[in-house]
């Protein structure tokens, strides 16, 4: 017997009545989801207000990794908070012992870290540290990134959501292609391991728009938010040593490709990449709000005291969470499993691509994967028509997804790094269901 059961169509009444409240009261602004009103989750099973259960595919944006409501982690953020709510600046035994773990689970080359409360806290650090040790104030970041939605963290990202409407973005932001072997109509990923077309583009670019003061690069390991963009492979490696000939900063954002979700602990481990900075968050804290930037001690040296600080940043319920995550991670070998799974995964979702007339790709790494749909296999025509249908008929039958993509036709597939074969299984095949039923 499986995990998922739901009674009737979504919403239940409790939930129907929860969500009329909701919008009367707080702005209607977020993306859409299943109509689910959550109540409680452990694991990869969330269960709503009516009793329904599913499996979460979403991990709540790739944030509860270790699952949710893991109870080492739930105790060591309860005890924490009956101690101390927060304390600004100062130190705390938590924090201490924070800084200490993660820095100890950190690639090697970089020796210190920074705590703060947000992924876009973490990426509008970044950029202030290449600014400040650069002495420049150009930034090299690429179309069709995602670094959040704080002002400079959306000038350098380069989908419009964030932009949008909003006014002129901050200068400095030069943004170039980001390889996708998928759609690659300018042929960047054709096979050649220097990447030599690239490459060429990329130094045209930049002189183009350059005044003379560029002085990082800010790169996804791969582009979550566009859609699940993996570049081809090698590509990350040829941009860090373009980035050290040109005397450049490095800055690897894996707020979301951290902490075991590609299947290695840290996503710039595929290629042994070296950044002189990399942003943490999501899996850091597994649903309490935490985030960090990680360098080296010769980046950090260009700050003074005071020049660095976040309010909620350190605080000791975080700095409890993370401890308590790296814990987890030790004590069930959560990467070895985002490896195993995610192999598993990928190659039933491709099978299920070969049946499915929309399905036109499947891509990923470890426990993160993209599924996007097309009206035809041949154009590639998106399709994010079919998105919101089959979120809705995927949460009727107890899976819970949710929807990405530069064109909003991709949909995320990247659950709690805890998932087993069996719960792998039902939700898989809850999957084959809803794509059988899919059509335009």
């Amino acid at each position: 017997m499986g995990v998922t059961r739901v009674n009737g169509t979504l919403p239940g009444p409790k939930g129907k009545e929860l969500l009329e409240r909701w919008h009367k009261y707080e702005a209607d602004v977020v993306g859409f989801q299943a109509p689910v009103v959550w109540d409680h989750g452990r694991g990869v099973v969330v269960t709503d207000v009516d009793g329904n259960t599913f499996i979460d595919w979403t991990s709540g944006v790739l944030v509860t990794s270790v699952g949710h409501c893991h109870p080492h982690l739930v105790q060591a953020a309860q005890k924490a908070s009956a101690r101390l709510l927060n304390n600004y600046e100062n130190a705390s035994v938590e924090r201490i012992e924070a800084a200490e773990r993660l820095v100890k689970a950190l690639p090697r080359h970089l020796d210190k870290c920074f705590f703060l409360s947000t992924g876009s806290e973490a990426t509008e650090a970044a950029a202030r540290l290449m600014k400040r040790k650069s002495g420049k104030y150009e930034i090299l970041s690429f179309e069709s990134g995602f670094h959040g939605r704080t002002t400079s963290a959306a000038t350098m990202g380069g989908l419009p959501g964030p932009k949008k409407g909003y006014g002129p973005s901050l200068p400095g932001a030069i943004r170039v292609a980001f390889p996708n072997p998928y759609r690659d109509t300018l042929g960047f990923c054709d096979g050649d391991p220097e990447f030599k077309k690239y490459f060429a583009y990329l130094e045209y670019t930049i002189a183009a728009n350059t005044t003379g003061s560029l002085g990082g690069v800010m790169v996804e390991p791969y582009q979550g938010t566009s859609g699940f963009i993996f570049p081809p492979k090698g590509w990350l490696k040829k941009l860090e040593e373009w980035t050290r000939r040109k005397g450049l900063l490095l800055a690897v954002d894996e707020v979301q490709a951290s902490y075991g979700r590609t299947g290695k602990m840290w996503a710039i481990e595929h290629e042994d990449i070296k950044p002189d900075i990399i942003t943490i968050g999501k899996a850091i804290g597994c649903g309490v709000p935490v985030s960090a930037v990680g360098a080296t001690s010769e980046v950090f040296s260009c700050l003074s005291k005071g020049e660095m600080s976040s309010t909620l940043g350190g605080n000791p319920v975080a700095s409890a969470a993370v401890c308590a995550v790296l814990d987890i991670y030790e004590k069930e070998k959560l990467v070895e499993n985002s490896a195993k799974m995610g192999a598993y995964m990928l190659s039933k979702l491709k099978g299920m691509a070969e049946k499915c007339r929309y399905l036109g790709d499947v891509r990923g790494m470890g426990l993160v994967m993209g599924m996007e749909f097309v009206k035809d296999k041949g154009t590639k025509e998106p399709a994010p028509e079919l998105i919101k249908p089959l979120i809705v008929d995927a949460a009727n039958h107890g899976l819970l997804i949710g929807s990405v993509g530069f064109y909003g036709n991709v949909i995320r597939v990247g659950p709690p790094l805890v998932i087993t074969q069996a719960e792998a299984d039902e939700s898989l095949a809850i999957m084959e269901g809803c794509l059988s039923r899919l059509k335009l």
